[in-house]
């Protein structure tokens, strides 16, 4: 085995051994009783890669572009293209469904694992050094903070971490002129894997080259050309996904728009230390040896000064970029993020451990050299010390971690003990590696469980809860809600069913909108659509069966997915979900309280939005969870009127109530299928529906409007926020409707795709000709050029130019 895929595997095994043993003494999931469940982890990723299951083993209501799960019906592939299409991802299909966590969990060490090899083969690729150096500052990249404290619920990102090293690597390809297939092609797989991350690694990569190049003293504009070339192309290569996703998120309701505030100094500099957290401060945290060695660029006179001062100033550059406005905001593609604001912190820690294998390149630090860098780690802890962030446990392990490498790379490399020296020093900086990693984990892991909102993580009652969905479950003749309690965002991804519940970075507004005015919650600010548990919008939607108080309530009471409305303009929505709703169904079925109360026999429902605490109605207590503009309260049922003249007790004022009447209602529901569609089939895009002969109207399909809805035969509609095409009738005097899906830019995804995959093939053939016509032969790389001096025992600037004009 070579000493590079010796490297990357140690790399890879002391990554997951940190990760695991970390959640091991943090006695979290899947190592003990505390579980992981905590934000988007358990409300998106867990859910859609469920979904992915569902998918991939032919079990889920819709396919690659539509979702017929959640949202009363959404587009699929934006989805996709923002959580799912990672390489990685599919191997969740490899796991029973109840074990999804464990899958996820899995899924999650994996990534960082390859990151580390990844890493590690870079930095072989780079230049000389020891294999087992090389090993430890991979594997540091792959534990550095933003990974144990932020990727590791982020499980999407961790594509991005993947892709720095990869996209270093082409840059080393297009330095060299090599590789003109390969480099756009591994372009293509790190943007399509996860395009967010990829987009940030592409800039800290051109960053890397743009350094390379002046320090090999290989600069030509040529060279930036054919950088500029290989991205582009592997970004149209992943248009056909890229497209669609940006598109996505143009149709989608507009989430939280933040300013930016870059964090203090010192909480900047707290947290390069281990064993630190912090949710708006850039976890810069590497392992102890990576600072020391770039510590030591500053003060070793054997390295060339234009090597040492633009990778400590490209390392300062990069720190100064995330905390002024502009670059921020270049950083995130020019929109701060919701959350989280220094997400491209893992550029950062790469840049700090390619300057540290540098140095590491020309041989181990000398004395002077050690203790100058030695001081600089020290400087940066004491700038640290006002910190909050900063913990005894931080500096004990900091300081320990510090004296340790600084002891094995004290030890002496020649004389009859070195072999055992060699030993000892791998010891203790493999020690610091994972003793601080593994700590940092844990630290992690205890304090996002105490700080973020977490969610229960799946058990018996889940699968119980999703075995009843499955068994009452009748798609397309009606739907199955996931109902409430919620479990997560995306219940009916997570647990089965076909609800209006839904969390992504493309719910679309339409359909936020739509469900606001009948009297839908929300939370995060409009994305996270909650289940509305309501007799009139689960008639509306063909709710036939849900989820409530412990068990699955049917009803008859619904309507297929097609209806058809007569003659006349749709409804306008106002400000009551009561009249809304009513709009909607074409009928009055509420009744307003008298003296605040309803009439005996009717429901009595309560529309709070803005209210928090409990409402009461008899012995009969809800619980609302209002306030915005982060969340909105649901409608809800109070139960129903048996007591002439009760009042219910309201959480405070602003509330109005509703009488619902359920004869009123079924007979709503009776006139409305008198005018049903009599067949309906739903397809992976589209859906198709057979009219009663003669019909006339406008079809509307229980189903949003959201953008890439066309219907044959007529233009689609709006009607009341819902998909509605006028009724064609054919000559035969039989009517039907037949919609079809495709998602906005997927066309001109697929075009932009053809058209680079054509252009790649024009400059891989040109390339081959111009080398049968007898080119250049492309430069010899920096592992070749130390082939060669170890070959002849050569060194210098004179040998390097012998061995290039060699190999031409």
């Amino acid at each position: 085995m070579s000493n590079t895929k010796r490297s990357s595997l140690l790399a890879a095994l002391l990554t997951v051994v940190a990760v695991c043993g970390g959640d091991a003494v943090a006695r979290v999931f899947p190592f003990g009783p505390r579980h992981r469940a905590v934000n988007d982890l358990a409300n998106q990723f867990v859910p859609f890669h469920a979904h992915l299951w569902d998918l991939l083993h032919g079990r889920a209501d819709g396919g690659l572009l539509l979702d017929w799960r959640a949202g009363w019906g959404t587009s699929f592939l934006p989805d996709y293209g923002t959580y799912l299409s990672s390489p990685f991802a599919p191997l969740v299909a490899l796991f029973p469904r109840g074990d999804i966590e464990y899958a996820v969990y899995a899924v999650t060490v994996l990534k960082t694992a390859v990151a580390a090899a990844a890493m590690t083969f870079l930095l072989r690729r780079l230049g000389p050094g020891s294999w087992w150096w090389a090993a430890v500052l991979g594997a540091s990249y792959a534990l550095c903070g933003w990974s144990l404290a932020e990727g590791t619920y982020n499980p999407m990102w961790l594509d991005g971490l993947i892709a720095f090293p990869l996209l270093c690597l082409v840059g080393e390809w297009v330095r060299e002129g090599r590789r003109p297939l390969l480099g756009p092609l591994v372009v293509a797989v790190c943007w399509t894997a996860n395009f967010y991350t990829a987009y940030m690694a592409t800039l800290g990569a051109a960053l890397v080259l743009l350094v390379r190049l002046a320090t090999t003293g290989s600069f030509r504009w040529r060279t930036v050309g054919r950088a500029v070339l290989t991205t582009g192309l592997g970004v149209g290569l992943a248009a056909p996904v890229l497209v669609p996703v940006l598109l996505g998120s143009r149709h989608a309701h507009p989430g939280l728009v933040r300013e930016f505030d870059p964090a203090p100094a010192t909480d900047v500099l707290a947290r390069l230390l281990p064993v630190t957290y912090s949710f708006s401060t850039p976890a810069a945290f590497v392992c102890t040896a990576v600072l020391l060695l770039v510590g030591t660029l500053l003060f070793r006179r054997d390295l060339p000064g234009r090597e040492r001062w633009l990778w400590a100033g490209l390392g300062g550059a990069v720190v100064a970029s995330m905390q002024w406005g502009p670059t921020h905001l270049l950083w995130h593609a020019f929109a701060t993020p919701n959350g989280s604001p220094y997400r491209q912190t893992f550029v950062l820690c790469g840049v700090l451990v390619l300057a540290a294998w540098t140095g590491l390149t020309h041989g181990r630090p000398d004395r002077r050299s050690l203790f100058g860098g030695a001081a600089v780690v020290l400087a940066l802890t004491a700038g640290a010390l006002p910190s909050p962030f900063v913990t005894g446990w931080a500096l004990l392990f900091a300081g320990v971690g510090l004296a340790a490498v600084a002891g094995a790379l004290l030890l002496p490399v020649r004389g009859r003990r070195r072999g055992l020296y060699g030993v000892l020093a791998a010891f203790l900086v493999i020690g610091t590696l994972l003793g601080q990693s593994a700590a940092t984990t844990a630290y992690a892991d205890r304090e996002r469980l105490a700080r973020l909102d977490d969610y229960p993580p799946w058990g018996p009652e889940h699968a119980r809860r999703a075995a009843a969905l499955a068994a009452a479950d009748g798609w397309p003749a009606y739907r199955t809600d996931a109902g409430l309690p919620r479990v997560a965002g995306n219940d009916p991804l997570l647990l089965g069913g076909q609800g209006a519940a839904y969390y992504s970075s493309h719910t679309p507004a339409v359909l936020t909108e739509t469900l606001t005015a009948l009297g839908g919650g929300w939370t995060s600010r409009g994305r996270n659509l909650l289940s509305l548990d309501n007799p009139v919008t689960d008639a509306l939607f063909g709710v036939g069966a849900r989820w409530r108080d412990g068990v699955v309530v049917r009803t008859e009471s619904y309507l297929p997915l097609v209806t058809v409305r007569p003659p006349g303009p749709a409804p306008v929505y106002g400000p009551s979900p009561f009249r809304n709703q009513e709009l909607l169904l074409g009928a009055r079925v509420y009744g307003a309280p008298h003296a605040g109360a309803c009439p005996v026999g009717t429901e009595v429902f309560l529309w709070a939005p803005d209210a928090t605490g409990p409402a009461r109605l008899g012995d009969r207590e809800t619980h609302l969870l209002g306030g915005q503009p982060k969340r909105r309260a649901a409608m809800t049922s109070l139960g129903v009127q048996r007591v002439p003249g009760l009042k219910p007790d309201l959480p405070g004022p602003g509330g109005e109530l509703g009488c619902l009447d359920h004869e009123r209602l079924r007979a709503a529901v009776t006139a409305l299928r008198a005018r049903a569609a009599t067949s309906v089939r739903v397809t992976s895009d589209g859906i198709r529906a057979g009219l009663p002969p003669g019909t006339t109207g406008t079809a509307v399909v229980a189903a949003p409007r959201i953008a890439g809805w066309t219907c044959e035969g007529a233009r689609s509609v709006s009607y009341g926020g819902l998909l509605a095409v006028p009724v064609p009738v054919s000559v035969s005097g039989t009517a039907s409707v037949d919609c079809a899906f495709r998602p906005p830019g997927l066309r001109a995804g697929l075009a932009a795709g053809a058209m680079a995959a054509v252009l790649l093939l024009g400059v891989v053939l040109a390339g081959r000709r111009g080398a049968g016509a007898g080119g250049s032969v492309p430069e010899a790389s920096d592992e070749e050029q130390a082939g060669h001096r170890a070959q002849h025992g050569e060194g210098g600037r004179g040998v390097r130019t012998r061995a290039r004009a060699a190999l031409r």
